[in-house]
C-alpha cells in the first residue's frame, strides 16, 4: 500500500496536532510490526504561534525568557525529530508525512531529500530559486552570500523502523518577526524569510497548498526511484 492519503487539518494548536500525530503514528507502526502495509498519510495543517525544541536542540537558542513568552501566549515543546528550535505560526504551511518509507524503497537521506525537492519545486513555481545547503536541512536562497542566505523552510523527521513523523514547515505568509526570539534551527549568522516576503506581497495560502500538494504527490509516487542517492 503506497499510496498516499491526505488529511488536512487546517488551523490548529500545536498540541492537539502532536497528539494526534503520534496516534497515526504508532498506529502505523503496531501494523508495520504485523507485517501488514502501513496507510501512508500526508497532513497538512497550520498552527498559531509556538516554538519546538529538537532532541538535539539548544534552550540557549531561545533567546527570550519563560516569562516573555508566557506573557505573548506562546509555549515551547521539546519534540523528538531531529533538529533545533523552530518556530510555527499563521501563514506556515506544516506537513506530517506518516509513512513507510519501505514502502517506497526510500533511506532517511533520500526522504529527507525528497521533501527539500518538492519545496523547491513548489516555490520554483514562484520564481523564487531554492537549494540546499551543505549540512543545513531544509530550503534555503541565496546559500553561498552569507550576508544574504536565508531559510525559507525548515525540516525536521522522526523515522522509527523507517515509518516517519514531524516533517516540513514553509514560511508562505508567516510573521518573520517571531524568529527574532529564537536561533532559528540553531543559526546565528542567518536570516529567515517567506514567501510574501521575497515577492513583496501576500500569497493565496490555499491555491499554493493545493499545488504542493500536487507536485508532493507527483513526486513521491512516480518520480522518487529518480532521487536514489
Amino acid at each position: 500500500m503506497d499510496r498516499l492519503t491526505y488529511s488536512d487539518w487546517g488551523l490548529i494548536p500545536y498540541k492537539q496536532a502532536l497528539a494526534q500525530q503520534r496516534a497515526l503514528f504508532d498506529t502505523a507502526l503496531a501494523v508495520k510490526i504485523t507485517h501488514q502495509p502501513v496507510q501512508n498519510t500526508v497532513i497538512f495543517c497550520e498552527h498559531p504561534p509556538v516554538f519546538t525544541l529538537g532532541k538535539h536542540g539548544l534552550k540557549s537558542n531561545m533567546l527570550v525568557s519563560e516569562a516573555t513568552l508566557k506573557a505573548k501566549g506562546i509555549d515551547v515543546f521539546p519534540i523528538e525529530r531531529g533538529g533545533d528550535i523552530t518556530y510555527h505560526g499563521h501563514g506556515q504551511l506544516v506537513v506530517y508525512p506518516i509513512i513507510d518509507l519501505e514502502a517506497f524503497h526510500l533511506g532517511l537521506k533520500t526522504y529527507i531529500h525528497l521533501l527539500e525537492e518538492v519545496i523547491i519545486r513548489a516555490i520554483g513555481e514562484y520564481n523564487i530559486h531554492g537549494e540546499r545547503l551543505d549540512g543545513a536541512t531544509g530550503v534555503w536562497i541565496d546559500k553561498d552570500d552569507p550576508r544574504k542566505a536565508r531559510k525559507i523552510a525548515a525540516i525536521g523527521v522522526k523515522s522509527s523502523r523507517y515509518v516517519t513523523m514531524h516533517g516540513l514547515a514553509l514560511n508562505i505568509n508567516t510573521d518573520l518577526s517571531y524568529f527574532k526570539l529564537i536561533n532559528p534551527c540553531g543559526f546565528v549568522d542567518k536570516g529567515v524569510t517567506s514567501l510574501q516576503q521575497e515577492l513583496g506581497h501576500e500569497i493565496d495560502f490555499e491555491t499554493f497548498k493545493k499545488r504542493f500538494k500536487e507536485i508532493f504527490e507527483d513526486l513521491f509516487n512516480n518520480e522518487y526511484r529518480q532521487f536514489d542517492i
